[in-house]
């Protein structure tokens, strides 16, 4: 899910394995508050032979540090077109229902534009944002993601493109099985995307708050009715580069064999 910075999956406090793994990185918040990230290391897990020619070193780097970047946006530097392009041009590789390739990008760099779209940002998502914010724990994983949001929310309008991808067709009706197979026509390509930006030094950050004025979006941009918005993405290049991977509790806890809850090891 996406955010003004944040959906309610990035403020799942139910967990208990995410709520010990939160309580555990105390020095890590030290740090990252002094601007230095946490020093994370994947889990080992044993790697079988592929037969490709990847580096899994770089490959599981990639795969692992594409996070939702909010506060280390390089707003003054530009995002050239070519690069933008390669990266699009990489992310309609991935997969989509039935071959039928719909989707659409709307790239925005005029500035009112911009600023448009970040009122209409804040006022879908202000409310949710102050209330999660009242409620969150400074120190805590939580806490420093609705700060980065804040500074999200505060700030989208600095950010040199806007990304918004569409699809074309609108949402038949509210079943899962509908929502699965036409949105999972294009958040493949989205997470491509981003993954491309990364790789090239550039971060994004997916948010999907400004849907619930998703019309007034459409209006703004000329975008027409029959095309369905899936997101809004800020594009920069990144203050730095050294991203680390985010505390997840073990994937052993969340995965079952054969029933539900039954641990699969």
């Amino acid at each position: 899910m996406g955010d003004i910075g944040v959906e309610p999956g990035d403020l799942d406090t139910e967990s208990d394995a995410f709520q010990r793994m939160d309580s555990q990185c105390t020095d890590s918040t030290n740090r990252r508050g002094r601007g230095q990230e946490p020093d994370l290391a994947l889990p080992a897990v044993p790697r079988q032979s592929s037969g490709m020619e990847f580096d899994l070193e770089q490959t599981d780097a990639l795969l692992s540090t594409t996070r939702a970047v909010r506060k280390r946006l390089d707003f003054d530097r530009d995002v050239p077109d070519d690069v933008l392009l390669e990266c699009l041009q990489l992310a309609v590789q991935a997969p989509t229902g039935s071959n039928n390739q719909g989707w659409r990008w709307m790239v925005i760099r005029d500035t009112e534009k911009k600023e448009a779209l970040a009122e209409i940002y804040r006022q879908a998502g202000g409310k949710y944002l102050a209330a999660a914010a009242r409620d969150a724990d400074t120190g805590t994983q939580t806490g420093r993601v609705i700060d980065s949001a804040s500074f999200l929310a505060q700030n989208f309008g600095k950010v040199p493109v806007m990304v918004i991808p569409m699809i074309i067709g609108r949402l038949p009706d509210s079943s899962a099985g509908s929502a699965a197979g036409f949105m999972g026509s294009i958040i493949p390509a989205m997470w491509s995307f981003q993954l491309a930006l990364r790789s090239r030094g550039l971060g994004s950050c997916l948010t999907t708050i400004h849907l619930a004025r998703e019309s007034e979006a459409a209006k703004l941009l000329g975008i027409p009715d029959h095309m369905t918005q899936a997101g809004l993405l800020p594009v920069a290049y990144t203050k730095g580069t050294d991203f680390k991977p985010a505390i997840r509790p073990p994937v052993e806890e969340i995965t079952y064999l054969d029933t539900y809850k039954n641990p699969i090891r």
